[in-house]
């Protein structure tokens, strides 16, 4: 229970921060939305919760506001609502949890016959919101979810076919989004291969479209919009300009040319780290010898091991246990086209890996010249500002919050508003009988 209260006052003061950032919103346009209407609600909701009855006053006055600017946003009776809404009684679980509140204070303030009025009401509008389970499972049967299933039929008065449009229309919603999302982040990874203009702002699509339409080359156009802040005249003037356009395209030449040295240098680097490794594993795993190549020390025990000559040295080409290299015949004579060690042609074992792994650092490094080969790199002097890394999925989930399904917020599920009202209005008839 501490624990719940704690989170409630935590989202009370976040509630209030939030209040006085929609008052530096233009007024105009507050008026014909309800987000602040809902945000009153919410807010001394949050008092009902904590049982805080020190913002009784407070309560009164937020719930006055609440109203009235639901009656400015949804109209009256909601008409407006109606009418935006394609006739569904979206808003009627808003309607529950405020004349409940609204019957809550009127009650602490000894207002019974006014809270019996609030809480009658409420009551009335919280048993249209009761789906029956029969509708919910038809529903179900076609192939949607409980949830969804329910939320439409409350939407719809338990309208069934209303139902299934509502769920119809909602999922090529969802499906438009999602196609919108994916586009949007083909954009996003589309500009950050263009680089930023000189003033640190991405190459305008629109307009690179507009110059590729008449027939210039994309990568060409996008170099010409983002050195010139993306005014699409002057980009049009440069690359009209046999001189300039010729200048332009060497210049993006040259960054190429220099990028594809820089990816050669980074493959090759990467080819020298591979051989060096294996080389010091290959020393790792060797034993110590003499300095005269002799056998280790416990050869010294007048032990000969197999294969080793009579001073106790190996043989040429043999290992330390006096195995002659693997693939060797019995007198120890390396394979046909192996060395004098035993080793095979070069290209095979060890060197075999080398060359994978720079077939691999390779295609890693020749995937960011393709990138920078499309398009021009950013100039020197734009370089010098570096930009801050986005973070993309922080950008697509506000994103999703602010374009997803707009019924979400008026999805309440009301069943601890219902035991409310039960409560007060035994409270009210306790009341009046004694």
């Amino acid at each position: 229970m501490l624990s719940i209260q704690l989170n409630f006052s935590t989202l009370t003061n976040s509630l209030l921060s939030l209040q006085e950032a929609f008052s530096l919103c233009d007024s105009k346009l507050i008026e014909k939305v309800d987000n602040v209407p809902m945000l009153q609600l919410d807010i001394v909701w949050c008092y009902f919760v904590l049982r805080d009855v020190s913002c009784l006053e407070v309560a009164g006055t937020r719930l006055e506001k609440a109203r009235v600017g639901f009656e400015r946003s949804h109209g009256k009776d909601s008409s407006r609502f109606r009418v935006l809404q394609a006739g569904r009684q979206a808003d009627l679980a808003i309607y529950v949890r405020l004349e409940l509140l609204e019957g809550v204070v009127a009650y602490h303030n000894g207002q019974t016959e006014k809270a019996s009025g609030y809480l009658t009401s409420a009551q009335a509008k919280y048993l249209q919101l009761q789906v029956p389970d029969e509708a919910i499972s038809m529903l179900m049967d076609m192939g949607y979810e409980a949830r969804s299933a329910k939320r439409a039929l409350k939407m719809t008065g338990y309208d069934i076919q209303s139902s299934v449009d509502l769920l119809c229309e909602e999922r090529e919603k969802k499906i438009r989004r999602q196609e919108e999302d994916r586009e949007r982040q083909r954009e996003i990874l589309e500009q950050m291969r263009y680089g930023k203009t000189p003033m640190n702002k991405a190459v305008d699509l629109q307009k690179l479209k507009g110059l590729t339409n008449i027939g210039f080359e994309k990568y060409l156009a996008a170099e010409a919009l983002r050195i010139n802040e993306n005014d699409a005249d002057k980009a049009l003037d440069l690359l009209t300009n046999p001189e300039e356009n010729c200048i332009l395209q060497n210049k993006i030449q040259a960054k190429r040319s220099r990028a594809t040295r820089g990816s050669s240098s980074s493959r090759a680097a990467a080819a020298r780290t591979a051989r060096g490794t294996n080389n010091r594993q290959a020393f790792v795993r060797a034993p110590p010898h003499a300095v005269d190549g002799n056998a280790p020390p416990d050869a010294a025990n007048g032990n000969l091991q197999e294969g080793n000559h009579a001073d106790g040295n190996l043989p040429e080409g043999n290992d330390v246990d006096g195995n002659p290299p693997e693939g060797n015949d019995v007198d120890g004579n390396p394979p046909e086209g192996n060395d004098v060690d035993g080793n095979p042609p070069e290209g095979n074992g060890a060197q075999l890996l080398d060359s994978q792994e720079a077939m691999i650092n390779e295609e890693s490094v020749n995937q960011d010249v393709v990138m920078t080969d499309e398009v021009a790199v950013n100039d020197e002097e734009t370089n010098s500002h570096p930009v801050p890394a986005r973070d993309v999925s922080m950008e697509s989930e506000l994103a999703h919050e602010l374009t997803g399904d707009a019924l979400d917020d008026y999805d309440i599920e009301v069943s601890d508003e219902g035991q409310a009202i039960a409560e007060y209005l035994s409270l009210l008839e306790s009341a009046a009988s004694s």
